[in-house]
């Protein structure tokens, strides 16, 4: 198993890393899922636990904390809602912005999400019986050459694969998505294009806001 480690931040209560596309936050089954983030961090500061995850194939900053007292600080953070999640991704086509769209290009994606129990892990949209689900978004760029957009996401809620679904029911796939893109979708890209950009934070001893930012590898 590999330490290394891209950190960009370490103090006694927690750490702010760099997850690669590829690699679990957390150890899986079987002796070939046992190298994960967490793993390579707890190598390094013993007392390193984990607060929240990506999904493997996504990119990006990922909060840790350090001892069972900060984690549970962190994780109550997580749950309501005050630490502040950007990402990036690049989806297939032009996805434009809705009309109404706010002065500063932002919509939102309001679509109830439940997990697809005969087709485990994907998820779908089930307004019956799907937990609710809002995902703030706007547009960064077009890119007419491959026909693709590039845009900024900032989840408000957290469900599991919550991005992609939300992107695939636009009808706009994140590229390289095995998951929920089709065949064209998924041939366009060697990863997922999903990174986590920018995490902002009360830092859960001094209560100074922590602004993290990690630039897209793609």
């Amino acid at each position: 198993m590999s330490a290394d480690v891209d950190c960009l931040h370490a103090d006694d209560t927690l750490l702010v890393l760099r997850k690669p596309s590829g690699l679990l936050c957390v150890p899986g089954r079987g002796p070939t899922k046992q190298d994960a983030l967490s793993a390579r961090a707890q190598a390094l500061w013993p007392d390193a636990l984990i607060v929240h995850r990506l999904d493997q194939p996504t990119s990006g900053l990922v909060l840790m904390a350090r001892g069972m007292q900060m984690q549970r600080a962190l994780g109550h953070a997580f749950a309501e809602r005050r630490v502040h999640k950007r990402y990036q991704a690049v989806v297939a086509g032009r996805l434009q912005a809705p009309p109404g769209s706010g002065a500063d290009g932002w919509s939102e994606i309001s679509l109830p999400i439940a997990a697809d129990w005969e087709r485990r892990p994907l998820r779908v949209i089930d307004t019956a019986r799907g937990q609710p689900s809002l995902t703030r978004w706007r547009v960064l760029a077009h890119n007419p050459v491959d026909d693709s957009t590039r845009v900024e996401l900032e989840p408000v809620t957290g469900r599991t694969h919550q991005l992609r679904v939300h992107l695939a029911a636009l009808g706009h796939p994140i590229l390289g998505d095995m998951l929920y893109g089709d065949a064209a979708a998924q041939a366009r890209a060697p990863r997922l294009l999903l990174h986590a950009c920018g995490l902002g934070f009360a830092h859960p001893l001094r209560g100074d806001w922590c602004s993290y930012m990690s630039e897209p590898p793609f």
